[in-house]
């Protein structure tokens, strides 16, 4: 019986795999996509084993030979992230003849662990379109503006042939730029107002980025997106270069998402960030890194999720509640029996 159910996962995996390269059937494609993300989203224990045998196959398979692109965009609420990965989705789709994958984290309740996951419904005509597919996910209380899988969906969605692969944050705050660390190039995207209204955005963020596009710049709101350009321009000028002998440096743009403008320069920047980092083989240092990084992230998160079951750690939260130890004595306890 045993064996009969290894090779029942085994065939599982074998297919999710053939059915992800294939290239002649985009919706058995597209359907193989969704459960394999799905498998590598799961808790279950036998299941993560199939998922890690799934991408040790992706990772053997020949590698093409244009690299997909992947752009983090992160931004306060209201800034307009979803709406501006909406109209430049439409624009490379349908201009540039590209094929776009959009990772969307919604954030989790802290109680029940839901999400509301509406990206769907926020980016309509995009999720209607043949060319783009659009995955939303939970943040499962990871900290970062990421979901714990995201950097395997980012894997996964390249197998499956997508040129772009675009990861949303769920928003911008102190700690919501871990997609940095898994994403070529990070795009901070701001609405035309200043003061009180982004002073969520910190300079940690003004630091990891590589382009910051002012949306909204429309109407009325023109000469507001112009001073908020002019005054990040100002700002990034006294910030040290990401790269190496300053090969790349910040840029701020101008979109308007709900007219379509700034699209095309969008993405004209994009690709001079690719050529320059390209130029010098700074994108594979960058993945390589990046992959390292990770890997310490989910040793973190798997080590604090199996100690926190422990029956000792119990026995210390009872005494830190009840204020008989301090916190750091007992964390300190917790590491000695580790």
């Amino acid at each position: 019986m045993l064996r009969i159910s290894r090779l029942a996962k085994s065939k599982l995996v074998d297919k999710l795999y053939s059915d992800i390269c294939q290239k002649d059937n985009e919706a058995i494609r597209r359907t193989a996509l969704a459960r394999a993300i799905t498998l590598v989203e799961t808790k279950h224990p036998s299941k993560q084993k199939n998922a890690e045998e799934l991408l040790d196959l992706l990772l053997k398979r020949e590698k093409p030979e244009k690299r997909p692109f992947r752009i983090g965009l992160t931004g306060p609420p209201g800034a307009g992230k979803s709406t501006f990965i909406e109209s430049f989705g439409q624009y490379l789709t349908n201009e540039k003849n590209l094929k776009v994958a959009v990772l969307a984290i919604d954030p989790s309740s802290s109680r029940t662990g839901g999400s509301l996951l509406g990206d769907k419904t926020r980016m309509e005509l995009l999720s209607r379109n043949p060319n783009a597919y659009i995955r939303p996910s939970p943040s499962s209380g990871t900290l970062g503006g990421v979901a714990q899988t995201t950097f395997e969906s980012c894997l996964l969605c390249e197998a499956a042939g997508y040129d772009v692969i675009l990861v949303e944050t769920v928003g911008v705050g102190q700690s919501e730029f871990k997609v940095a660390d898994m994403v070529d190039l990070f795009c901070l995207i701001i609405p035309p107002a200043g003061g009180d209204e982004l002073q969520g955005i910190k300079r940690g963020i003004i630091e990891v980025v590589d382009l910051v596009l002012v949306n909204k710049s429309d109407g009325d709101l023109v000469p507001a997106a112009r001073r908020i350009q002019m005054e990040y321009l100002s700002a990034l000028k006294y910030m040290p270069s990401n790269y190496p002998n300053g090969v790349w440096k910040p840029i701020v743009g101008r979109v308007s998402s709900k007219e379509g403008n700034g699209m095309a320069e969008s993405w004209g920047l994009i690709n001079k960030f690719f050529d320059k980092l390209n130029d010098h083989k700074l994108i594979d240092e960058k993945r390589r890194k990046q992959r390292i990084n990770w890997m310490w992230h989910h040793v973190q998160e798997r080590l604090l999720a199996s100690t926190r079951s422990k029956d000792f750690v119990k026995n210390l939260e009872f005494k830190v509640e009840n204020d008989l130890i301090t916190p750091s004595r007992a964390a300190n306890s917790i590491l000695d029996k580790l």
